[in-house]
């Protein structure tokens, strides 16, 4: 299996023994380095995405492309920004840093 950008992979001891037992992950492709390697084998670049359907980590990884197996789906990202309805100035509370501010009000006597 050649690897596409966009395919979910489960990585784990098949793909490299770095990836055995515990450490085996799910990984989103984002990239497939043209460059010939070691005969069989691939540098991907993606994200390991978390039980949830996340992203949790840029990694880049050199796996044997006889190991590779497309992952059971996972959930979709619960609440990811593009479908989530757009807050309003009011409701960012009172930290800046959400609107790119220091958090730091000026003081009302302050002139």
């Amino acid at each position: 299996m050649r690897p596409q950008p966009g395919d979910l992979l489960r990585i784990d001891g098949h793909a490299s023994v770095q990836f055995a037992g515990d450490r085996a992950l799910t990984f989103r492709v984002v990239s497939v380095c043209p460059k010939p390697t070691y005969t069989g084998w691939v540098w991907l670049t993606g994200y390991v995405i978390d039980r949830r359907g996340e992203a949790i980590d840029r990694r880049e990884i050199f796996v044997q492309l006889a190991g590779l197996r497309r992952a059971t789906s996972t959930p979709a990202p619960s609440g990811s920004r593009a479908t989530r309805p757009y807050a309003s100035r009011h409701d960012q509370g009172e930290g800046g840093a959400a609107r790119g501010g220091s958090g730091v009000r000026p003081r009302a006597d302050a002139r």
